[in-house]
């Protein structure tokens, strides 16, 4: 989904870097997915897996790369 003047929009601040990110989706996807109505991967498939993780966990792609550097960084080695 492109940003456009139209389009529905969640400010999202994540938690660790306290960036503000603008999720843009279709406002009837975001509302069936906070009422349950299914996986956000189902309902949102159009919205990249890292934007939909900052929605579930409010941690945005950048500090979640880097949360999970080392563990990634050790699987490599092994």
């Amino acid at each position: 989904m492109c940003e456009n003047e139209n389009a529905f929009y969640i400010p999202v601040t994540c938690s660790y870097c306290n960036e503000l990110h603008k999720v843009y989706c279709k406002e009837e996807d975001y509302n069936n997915w906070k009422d349950g109505a299914g996986f956000i991967q189902d309902i949102m498939y159009y919205v990249p897996p890292a934007v939909r993780e900052l929605l579930i966990s409010g941690t945005c792609g950048k500090c979640f790369d880097e949360m999970f550097k080392s563990s990634v960084e050790d699987e490599d080695e092994g």
